[in-house]
């Protein structure tokens, strides 16, 4: 394996697992962030909302990265 393709491989692993890290927990703070790094004001459903999309993008990530690596194990 060559050194690019390792930092390539740990970098598929921790973009979605920091990303899952760093999601708030209440909707509230998920409209504090949105309205603090866009300005623009979102109501508490559509905050829920998006954290859940989020959470559901993460988890589906992590999922496809995990499911590719035991592929590439199983062929190897």
């Amino acid at each position: 394996m060559s050194p690019r393709s390792c930092c390539r491989e740990a970098t598929q692993w921790i973009a979605p697992g920091l990303g899952l890290a760093l999601i708030p927990k209440c909707p509230m703070c998920v409209a504090a962030y949105v309205a603090t790094i866009t300005g623009v004001g979102v109501s508490m459903p559509v905050a829920a909302g998006l954290r859940m999309g989020s959470l559901i993008l993460c988890v589906g990530a992590l999922a496809f990265v995990a499911a590719r690596s035991v592929i590439r194990l199983v062929k190897a």
